[in-house]
């Protein structure tokens, strides 16, 4: 019996749009690589301010490329596409030049959320972008315009793109053993997710196994005394991961998969995996769980703090004077 395989949607008319997707897949993993440094160290904020505006520049050419398919006028709409390409090339550059001039090469705080939540929320959006453009081209004719966000949001464009995304961080962060299974497990869920809408029996079954075996490696690490207390939080937050998702993939299997539940999976497997790229982002600046990153003194990274007073008496002083 063959496996089922969700609707991949390429076209020989579509290959500029895929070329364009996959290109953008690549750009946004190298991107997430250049502001994890190898020595775990805080990025600068220059170099924050250089990702978001590289990524930000990407969602607005998919966003643009989106607008063509609404737009009755073709030379208008390509006009768009060149200049938001014009964007992406040359507004990062503008952006990280004001940056040096007005945070002077200071380094983000490593355990604030700001800006691994940026990154996460900003890569994701291009993922969704990517899965809405997938949706309008690659079918030989365009779905009304109801359909869309579904199509979109149930791409495999979009889901196997966070899949690979979240895989390079999962691979380059410093976890822990239960950390790195929990992040794989919802990893492997957006590899899966496709075969929830398409089809929903064996997607059910495959969600169902891989929460199962995630469990079950949960529970193995209780009974070891393997969890520490800051991971106590990522577990709770992937046991309510999966409870959603598996809330949303019954109620696509229950009303046969309408534009309402099919959106809702989406829109919630969008949530987890902005998490999960920010939780990643954010762990990776910490520093591995035994040696976390600490400043240098004499480095660049934060000035060493300045000696206090002491207000007890030294040897010197509380020596006897001579006779």
């Amino acid at each position: 019996m063959p496996v089922p395989v969700p609707p991949v949607g390429v076209s020989t008319a579509f290959l500029p749009f895929a070329t364009i997707a996959a290109a953008m897949v690549v750009i946004t993993i190298f991107v997430l690589g250049k502001v994890l440094p190898s020595n775990h160290a805080p990025p600068l904020v220059t170099q924050m301010l250089l990702a978001l505006a590289v990524l930000g520049g990407g969602s607005v050419l998919l966003m643009s490329l989106v607008m063509v398919f609404f737009n009755s006028d073709g030379t208008s709409a390509w006009t768009w596409v060149l200049l938001a390409f014009n964007f992406m090339m040359m507004a990062p550059a503008g952006i990280w030049f004001i940056g040096l001039v007005i945070f002077q090469d200071r380094r983000i705080r490593p355990h604030g959320w700001l800006w691994p939540v940026s990154l996460g929320v900003v890569a994701t959006g291009s993922e969704v972008l990517m899965g809405i453009l997938f949706a309008l081209a690659g079918p030989a004719t365009p779905p009304p315009n109801s359909d869309v966000l579904a199509i979109g949001l149930s791409s495999v464009w979009f889901f196997w793109s966070m899949a690979a995304v979240m895989a390079a961080l999962v691979v380059w962060a410093p976890l822990s053993r239960v950390e790195r299974e929990a992040l794989l497990a919802l990893t492997a869920a957006s590899v899966l997710a496709p075969w929830v809408t398409a089809f929903p029996t064996v997607g059910g079954l495959a969600m169902t196994g891989l929460m199962a075996v995630a469990f079950a490696l949960l529970v193995r690490h209780l009974l070891a005394r393997r969890v520490q207390e800051g991971e106590v939080g990522l577990l709770g937050g992937l046991a309510a991961a999966f409870f959603a998702m598996a809330l949303c993939g019954l109620a696509v299997a229950s009303d046969g998969g309408s534009n309402a539940s099919v959106v809702a999976f989406g829109a919630v497997m969008a949530v987890v995996m902005a998490a999960e790229a920010s939780y990643l982002i954010r762990r990776y600046y910490q520093g591995p769980p035994g040696r976390p990153w600490l400043a240098r003194p004499g480095s660049e990274e934060l000035p060493a703090a300045a000696p206090r007073p002491s207000l007890e008496p030294t040897a010197h002083e509380t020596a006897s004077p001579p006779p």
